[in-house]
């Protein structure tokens, strides 16, 4: 089990996505999480527009991490799972018995999602490479958990490219549950905990559902940031501005 902190139990909710990331990467530097060449990982789709704010907020480097939740029959918001990008399967064997979910169902949803992982996959990387994360502070981050099925499915693809540290960053869960993601990573931070969670969506006044075209929209400004960053020693060299 790694570091785990939790800043607040307060209940006051985030104005929006973009506030959240920049007090979440506030924090991160607060607790002395300034090493050079920092990566964070953003679960699309909410989570890019959280971890773009702490990337910048670090000048850190961005990257998505795809992992997505197995929804229940009926209730496809209610994570039951989740699936990693290389197709590991994480339950929460506990909920799936007390629903009823069969072996059937979730081989069925996980089709459903891998296919979506897969669509994603293609759009986000014709325009965004994927950032090598071996030897690197990796941040992981959500705009907030609530099983942590996604999220711990998340970690665990990071954890397979075997960065240097891997920290769990977090505007907002339930305790239990970032409790128990805090075994998953080296350090886990989250600002709020409120004991009244009910779901994400309480904790923010502002919560829309962020589109593909949002997504692309970021990833297109982190991959131009990039290509201007590895032109401009060429363009000292060359004798230029």
């Amino acid at each position: 089990m790694g570091t785990l902190s939790i800043i607040s139990r307060s209940s006051l909710p985030f104005a929006d996505r973009t506030e959240a990331g920049i007090l979440l990467g506030r924090e991160l530097l607060n607790e002395g999480i300034m090493h050079p060449g920092i990566v964070v990982l953003g679960i699309p789709r909410g989570g890019l527009a959280v971890a773009r704010e702490v990337a910048h907020t670090l000048d850190a480097d961005l990257d998505i991490v795809l992992s997505r939740k197995l929804g229940a029959p009926g209730n496809p918001e209610l994570a039951i799972g989740a699936v990693a990008e290389d197709g590991k399967v994480f339950l929460h064997r506990m909920l799936m018995d007390s629903l009823g979910v069969s072996d059937a169902y979730i081989q069925e949803e996980k089709t459903r999602q891998m296919a979506e992982i897969a669509r994603r996959s293609d759009l986000i990387r014709r325009i965004l490479f994927g950032v090598p994360l071996t030897g690197r502070v990796v941040i992981v981050t959500d705009d907030g958990v609530a099983t942590g099925a996604t999220m711990r499915a998340a970690l665990w693809v990071a954890k397979q490219e075997k960065p240097s540290r891997l920290i769990c960053a977090l505007p907002v869960g339930p305790e239990d549950t970032i409790i128990g993601l805090s075994q998953d990573a080296d350090d886990t931070i989250c600002l709020r905990s409120p004991p009244d969670f009910a779901a994400v969506g309480q904790f923010y006044r502002i919560f829309p559902q962020v589109e593909d075209d949002e997504v692309l929209a970021i990833v297109r400004k982190e991959a131009q940031r990039k290509s201007t960053a590895k032109e401009a020693p060429r363009r000292g060299k060359s004798g230029g501005v």
